[in-house]
């Protein structure tokens, strides 16, 4: 029996265009190509191969995929089928029996989702409910062919029209809400689209399924992009926009470029550059990497130059080094994202600055050392802890060596206590090019004084911020006590980004807020956050004494906090620096231990 893994990697690896092209004579008309059935022995161009996908005849009704073509044409059995295509594409196949008996239990689900594209590709070019979306295009610069070509749809305001559709098609309710088409929040509450008002994005498998979609909200509100909700066909964090078409073009080229958005994908495609695929507008996960890595071992990172464009940069750049890639930056000018730019300048501008990208390690001294990092005893640590987990995410020996050799000549600092640092740290922290919640100006040339320190994501697994956690669950279950907390705690005191951003919006008001009036506005983590502590709900039976308690916590890791950022200066610093040091420690020990702290494990002058 095939394992699904191996057969999916042939398809995956296979270029069914070229495979079937040695057959058929084929012709690039849309995002598909076209030519004489070879079945039927057609004259008529109704013979359709979709590049990552399949191939159709919309006469006699042939379909299938690339090994059901050469079991066909060739007269072979599955597994020679398996075996050829897998040579074609560069792939041994081993010990290959057959595939596995029965139909895929997801096949009702890409059907729908094929059947839900359709209709949406129809509400956006028919009807005057796709106007909006239609005029929005206009102003992107994108026609129908190039919106037919990515698979564009709308989904209509109008809340039971997709359902009714997709119901005269024979998908019923509990297939359309299993592949995420509609909602629901309990069984008694009739399903909802979960899709309206918005551009579609279908969002494809490496195969050339549909499998989810992305939308694009036209108008005001909030959020601007919403995703498929996860299925049995879609895990977001396992699936790349754009590879299905981009694949093919990825292996010849031996390179990927990775950008943010939907539309930075589709432009770039448009203006062809076929190589391009992007992470469905979330932070870069391992298993995309690894993903990326059937492909190629070159990644060029487009994102866009803002504060927000280069964190994501640095976290993606470390998820790919993990895994043994190369990794370059692309840089544009000010005030351009990949859309803009490639709009305006072409295919020839973009592979002039794609030829001047530099490495994403380089790129990060560059910056710290332009915003004035290596300058001072403080600044330098903190630039170090930022290089730390690059240099421990790095897995080719080579291109770990050459980074600890820049950052000693950057820094200032000697290999031997480079390598220490990096034996003896942390573990790096999964997708951080840096500390995970060092604020957006830390990419910036001008970074704030004294940045954050790193700290682990989970709230329940570490003590100060498992305090925070308390602390905001308290005051959503007691608002009264929301002015007291922020008359002494500001919301950057707070190290988790969620419960930061949940607490910053409870701290601004001048009224106590509805739960609906709290969540608007925080992204998809702080929401997820902000449901688990509502449902946490309350059972304090004395909340002032815990309020009391969790500002007392906050105030000592405070002060753990500045002893550990003093522990991290003193190996850098000089003799009169050190004594310096060695006073403020010796303060703030003082008042760690008035507040209940059991003193300062590593309290003492560091050994010459």
């Amino acid at each position: 029996m095939i394992p699904d893994d191996v057969v999916e990697r042939v398809a995956d690896a296979a270029d069914i265009v070229q495979i079937i092209g040695e057959h058929v004579k084929l012709k690039r008309v849309g995002r598909t190509w076209r030519g004489p059935c070879p079945f039927h022995q057609g004259t008529h161009p109704n013979f359709s191969v979709t590049p990552g996908g399949g191939y159709r005849c919309w006469s006699c009704g042939e379909k299938g995929s690339v090994f059901t073509f050469v079991q066909k044409r060739l007269g072979m059995d599955f597994v020679d089928a398996v075996k050829y295509v897998g040579q074609k594409a560069g792939i041994d196949v081993q010990e290959v029996s057959r595939k596995r008996e029965g139909p895929d239990a997801r096949e009702p689900l890409w059907e729908a989702n094929a059947a839900a594209a359709e209709y949406f590709r129809r509400m956006l070019w028919e009807g005057e409910s796709g106007l909006a979306a239609r005029e929005y295009l206009a102003q992107r610069e994108v026609n129908q062919e190039q919106a037919d070509r990515f698979m564009l749809g709308f989904a209509p305001r109008e809340i039971g029209l997709m359902r009714a559709h997709l119901q005269t098609l024979g998908f019923d309710d509990e297939r359309q809400l299993l592949a995420g088409l509609l909602v629901k929040r309990d069984e008694t509450e009739e399903p909802r689209p979960r899709f309206r008002g918005r551009l579609m994005f279908p969002i494809l498998d490496a195969q050339g399924r549909v499998v989810a979609f992305g939308g694009r909200l036209i108008g005001s509100g909030e959020p601007k992009y919403l995703n498929s909700g996860e299925s049995p066909t879609f895990i977001k964090g396992r699936t790349l926009y754009g590879l299905s078409w981009a694949k093919n073009a990825i292996r010849r080229s031996d390179r990927a470029i990775l950008v943010e958005g939907y539309f930075d994908c589709v432009r770039l495609m448009m203006a062809g550059v076929d190589d391009v695929v992007a992470p469905l507008g979330t932070a870069l996960a391992e298993p995309q990497a690894e993903l990326l890595r059937r492909y190629t071992r070159n990644v060029y990172l487009l994102y866009d130059s803002d504060t927000a464009g280069l964190k994501a940069t640095f976290r993606a750049g470390d998820e790919l080094l993990r895994l043994g890639m190369s990794v370059q930056v692309v840089t544009l000018p000010e005030g351009e994202d990949p859309d803009s730019f490639v709009r305006a300048h072409g295919k020839e501008k973009l592979e002039e600055h794609l030829a001047q990208a530099i490495d994403v390690f380089e790129r990060k001294i560059q910056l710290l050392d332009r915003g004035g990092w290596f300058g001072d005893l403080r600044r330098k640590r903190q630039a170090l802890d930022r290089l730390l987990p690059t240099l421990r995410a790095v897995t080719d020996p080579i291109t770990r060596d050459l980074y600890i050799a820049r950052t000693a000549e950057a820094a200032g600092v000697s290999r031997d206590l480079l390598e220490r640092e990096i034996g003896h740290g942390p573990e790096p922290v999964r997708g951080g090019g840096g500390p995970p919640d060092a604020p957006p100006e830390y990419y910036e040339e001008s970074a704030p004084e004294v940045p954050r320190r790193a700290v682990r994501r989970d709230p329940r697994r570490t003590p100060g911020v498992r305090t925070e956690w308390e602390l905001v669950r308290v005051m959503l279950q007691q608002p009264t006590y929301v002015e007291t907390v922020a008359e002494r705690v500001g919301p950057q005191e707070f190290r988790d980004p969620a419960l930061r951003a949940i607490y910053a919006r409870m701290a601004a008001a001048a009224t106590e807020r509805s739960t609906e009036q709290l969540a608007a506005g925080l992204d998809d983590d702080a929401t997820a956050v902000l449901e688990q502590l509502l449902e946490q709900g309350g059972g304090d039976e004395d909340v002032e004494r815990t309020v009391k308690d969790c500002l007392a916590a906050l105030q000592l890791e405070r002060l753990q906090d500045a002893l550990r950022e003093i522990d991290r200066q003193l190996p850098l610093a000089t003799g009169a620096e050190q004594d310096a040091l060695m006073v403020r420690k010796q303060q703030l020990t003082d008042e760690w231990r008035s507040l209940g702290g059991r003193g300062w494990k590593s309290f003492g002058r560091p050994r010459p």
